[in-house]
């Protein structure tokens, strides 16, 4: 079998998206009651049928004859146009639903009131000579199946893979433990093996996927390599070497700043900034992945290395063997051999045999997977990928027909893909390969994080909804994990995480394909996926069907790009890509594009106004609007109805949303989060039932939007954040919100806003604002009441491991969080009405002691407490308190003078006391025994008695303290 054959189920997979139109209800009950001949859609279905049989012929005889090749891009195009038909019919049917039962209503609303009234017999006759044309075309392209020779069935079905819902982490490396001791060796030696160089550059040389960044990460990582550095820096390099990319990346990583406090262009900034940082310390930096053959280039980017101590070190990985000639200071370049057999077989057999049980079928598939892993030929990534592929498969024959594919005959010369990814790829059911192929339009070494991909895959219907009881969303993750797991996505070592470890968000994990999955992505995807980058062409743009744009793009730039006119996703991939684009450009070019399912405005800063036009965009599922400058959206946007998901977070000039959103009833993700003069939401948005995540949620005054509109929102997932709780106007009203039958959601945020005129009221309001017991983050913040509700640290929520409580100014003691047992991290900042802090805190009850209390936490803060004198621990087990804590800070809590501390904190690694500028009245009466304590951050405390500290502490920062 042929290479091309990859092409033909990426277009089988799309013509199954028109099959599946063609059976959805609205599309049958359309062309029934408009009175459309059966043998229409019968015949569209049978011609279908014709071409799909024989796709797999096709892709393998279409670069041999180009008239087949031709034949197989028609067809491409065609079905992408039944699609959008079908898309059109479908949506016409819920707009006429929509608009029948507006018409019902006494007072229908302003956007049926103003919409242009379509002749329905025109529309019915446009669509059915659209139909008919549609079935035209393919009927000629099926009368040439038998001209151009194309056959029936040929070609391999591999079985579809089961599903998995489980992530693997690869914790070993295999083979590479001399190469390891090899190079940390070079790494710990402090003399440059000629004397002439400050900084020795070790460069590791191999082919793509033989493992070179793997044993990079592995070297980078070692205890002994970690003691020896005052300073580490990893930086992906990949093939476009740009200096001030480089120095800019180690610059954030010194002094631990975002990547946006520096100037991209100003390279004589970046590399002060960084000989300043640099300068006298012994620093590790690895440059992974470098193809730049420019020799000055290089010189000049290590100018500010040059002034490390003695000793510093720089690793390469490049597959270029004159890019380490340039790079390299030590006599040879360290090669990377590919592993042995035995060693292959061991990374297969890791993930081929994980959970495959029977003895019997093991050795059978043992003789066989050592062929296969023989057929490897030594690369680690390629034993990875099939090893992923057969995972848990008892099946002998499939294996068989891994072994014996005719895909190992292919020549990575001739292909530039290795066949090993190849075959892996073929595996994979064809759901998976359209998912695959559209990640194509990302650039090498981008990073992506799951959740996003997921929508995007969810706004391109490469969803298949297999089961009604299942979310869309779940399905993706499926999909993604799969994917993960057969190695076409890989971990990268970039985390999204809030500068505080305190702060309302959840950890974010990134992925990245290896260059030689991405080259495959490219070669599967074809014409139809394209990443617009600096120094390509914008003539393939016009082609396309999937861009994304990871440069900045200008106005005259994007003149081009109006021209794809089939374009269905349009994505910038970097904050500045749309940033210097206007008004007039969005709406006389962008919007112009009217087979857009995807459109991303991102970053568009200079977008002030959206025209009502965007109401034609009938297709469009994804909008994310979010850091412009708009500060309203056309009422014309209600018409989207197909609209899945919108984005409007960081909109700081958003004053209000259209007023008829409660029409979008497709919408699943709307994000207004950060949109701080947002003051209300529309009604009735308690009719967007499909809604799954809100994050914010803005309770209206008087008669505008009320907290019951949460009510019917039953299946809301992920974070909700509820602002202005000082405008709810009754308990019963908060009871109306019903958040305690909201069991999918994660993380509540309740805010008042304001000073309370009714401490009571306050305090009746969230006693009925009781959540769901599988919430895990809680934060309440200006809460105007006198105490907290009993439900705040009842036991019941064991999920819980997040409480932040901020300003609640009036509430004179703290809630019993002690008893949470998985609560992990505490905040409490700004409740100046707290004097004492005791047992009620610990969770004790009367007499009743307790031997434990606060079991799991980890992170605790106070800040802020005004009135705050005693801390005491009575009651509770010295021994049991605080067990697991490591980090515990009291900042700005300067009426503090007595703290009760337990005999002993054994996991305590930092502890910050830190109080205000204007004075100090602290008298702590002693530090606790703390074995494990590695940083002291002590300042304005009087009178502080320290004890022996253990030889664990690594740091100790003392300000302005009387020892």
């Amino acid at each position: 079998m042929a290479v091309e054959l990859v092409g033909g189920a990426l277009l089988s997979a799309t013509l199954q998206v028109v099959f599946d139109r063609l059976a959805r209800r609205e599309v049958v009950d359309y062309l029934r009651g408009k009175k459309l001949s059966d043998q229409l859609t019968n015949n569209l279905k049978t011609v279908l049928s014709a071409v799909n049989s024989v796709l797999d012929d096709a892709a393998v005889k279409q670069n041999t004859n180009p008239n087949i090749k031709q034949w197989l891009d028609e067809l491409e195009n065609v079905s992408y146009d039944a699609d959008d038909l079908l898309d059109e019919i479908e949506t016409h049917a819920l707009q006429s639903r929509l608009k029948a039962e507006s018409t019902k209503s006494s007072k229908a609303s302003k956007l049926f009131k103003h919409s242009i009234s379509i002749s329905v017999r025109s529309y019915d006759r446009d669509m059915k000579k659209k139909l008919e044309e549609i079935l035209q075309r393919l009927k000629f392209l099926e009368e040439r199946i038998y001209v151009l020779g194309l056959i029936k069935g040929v070609g391999e079905k591999p079985s579809p893979r089961p599903p998995t819902t489980s992530l693997t982490e690869e914790s070993e490396v295999y083979g590479r433990d001399a190469d390891k001791e090899a190079i940390i060796k070079l790494l710990l030696t402090d003399d440059d093996h000629e004397g002439r160089n400050k900084v020795s550059v070790i460069p590791i040389v191999g082919m793509g996927g033989i493992g070179k960044t793997t044993l990079a990460q592995s070297v980078y990582n070692d205890h002994a390599v970690e003691k020896h550095f005052n300073f580490k820096s990893w930086v992906c390099v990949s093939e476009e070497f740009d200096i001030c990319k480089v120095t800019k990346t180690v610059l954030c990583a010194i002094t631990k700043s975002h990547s946006h406090s520096y100037d991209d262009s100003n390279l004589d900034l970046l590399q002060t900034k960084l000989k300043e940082g640099l300068t006298g310390k012994k620093f590790l930096i690895v440059l992974d992945d470098v193809w730049n053959e420019d020799y000055i280039d290089w010189k000049k980017m290590c100018t500010p290395f040059n002034y490390g101590a003695q000793g510093c070190k720089i690793i390469v990985t490049t597959r270029n063997e004159k890019v380490a000639d340039i790079t390299g200071t030590i006599p040879t370049h360290y090669h990377l051999e590919h592993l042995k057999d035995e060693d292959c077989w061991k990374l297969f057999e890791k993930h081929a045999f994980d959970k495959i049980r029977d003895s019997g079928v093991c050795q059978v598939l043992e003789k066989i997977g050592r062929g296969i892993a023989k057929k490897c030929n030594g690369l680690p990534l390629a034993a990875k990928s099939l090893g992923g592929l057969l995972r848990s498969k008892e099946d002998i024959n499939e294996w068989e027909r891994v072994l014996k594919s005719e895909i190992w005959d292919l020549s990575y010369k001739e292909t530039k893909i290795l066949p090993a990814l190849l075959l892996s790829y073929n595996y994979l059911p064809s759901h998976l390969k359209r998912c695959f192929a559209f990640c194509s339009m990302f650039p090498k070494d981008y990073e992506f994080q799951k959740h996003e991909l997921v929508l995007l895959w969810m706004a391109e219907n490469l969803l298949r909804q297999s089961k009604r009881d299942k979310r869309m969303e779940d399905i993706g993750d499926e999909y993604f994990n799969e994917l993960v797991l057969t190695s076409f996505f890989q971990r990268s070592s970039k985390v999204s995480v809030s500068s505080s470890k305190y702060a309302f968000e959840v950890e974010k994990s990134f992925f990245v394909m290896h260059d030689l999955v991405h080259d495959l992505a490219r070669y599967v995807s074809g014409e139809y996926c394209f990443a617009l980058e600096d120094g390509n062409s914008n003539e393939k743009a016009l082609r396309v069907r999937h861009l994304g744009v990871a440069t900045f793009v200008s106005s005259q730039r994007f003149g081009t790009i109006s021209e794809s006119i089939h374009l269905r996703t349009l994505l910038p991939l970097d904050i500045y890509s749309f940033c210097n684009l206007f008004n007039e450009v969005v709406n006389n070019v962008i919007l112009k594009l009217s087979c857009l399912r995807v459109l991303s405005l991102f970053g568009c800063i200079n977008l002030r106004q959206l025209s009502e036009s965007i109401g034609k965009l009938k297709h469009l599922r994804f909008l994310n609007l979010s850091q412009t400058s708009i500060k309203r959206l056309p009422n014309s946007m209600c018409k989207l109805y197909n609209l899945q998901i919108l984005n409007l977070s960081m909109c700081h000039e958003l004053i209000e949303l259209p007023e008829d959103m409660h029409h979008l009833i497709n919408l699943r993700h709307l994000d207004i989060s950060h949109c701080f003069n947002l003051v209300e939401m529309p009604r009735q948005l308690n009719k967007l039932k499909s809604l799954q995540t809100l994050r914010y949620f803005v309770v209206g005054k008087d008669n505008k939007t009320k907290i019951g509109e949460l009510r019917e929102l039953s299946d809301l997932h992920g974070e909700l954040h509820i602002r202005n709780l000082q405008n709810v106007p009754s308990a019963e009203d908060a009871l109306e919100a019903k958040l305690m039958d909201k069991n999918n959601l994660e993380a509540l945020q309740l805010l008042w806003n304001g000073n309370s005129n009714d401490s009571n009221h306050d305090e009746e309001v969230l006693k009925n604002l009781l959540p769901h017991t599988n919430l895990k983050m809680l934060c309440i913040y200006g809460y105007g009441g006198p105490s907290f509700p009993n439900w705040l640290g009842d036991v019941s929520f064991c999920n819980t491991v997040y409480i932040q409580l901020g300003e609640c100014k009036y509430c004179k003691c703290l809630p019993p969080l002690g008893q949470l047992p998985f609560l992990k991290t505490l905040y409490i900042v700004g409740l100046s009405g707290v004097v004492t802090v005791g047992a009620e805190f610990y969770g004790i009850n009367g007499s009743n002691s307790v031997r434990k209390a606060f079991a799991s936490l980890k992170f605790l803060r106070f800040c802020n407490l005004a009135a705050w004198e005693e801390w005491c621990s009575v009651g509770v087990d010295d021994g049991e308190i605080f067990p697991k804590l490591q980090e515990l800070e009291i900042v700005r809590c300067d009426r503090l003078r007595s703290v009760d501390w337990p005999v002993n904190l054994p996991c305590l690694t930092k502890l910050q006391i830190k109080c205000s500028s204007s004075g100090s009245e602290v008298l702590v009466s002693s530090l606790p025994r703390t074995p494990a304590i590695r940083h002291l951050n002590l300042s304005k405390c009087e009178q502080l008695e320290v004890r022996g500290l253990p030889q664990t502490v690594e740091t100790i920062r003392l300000e302005d303290v009387e020892v």
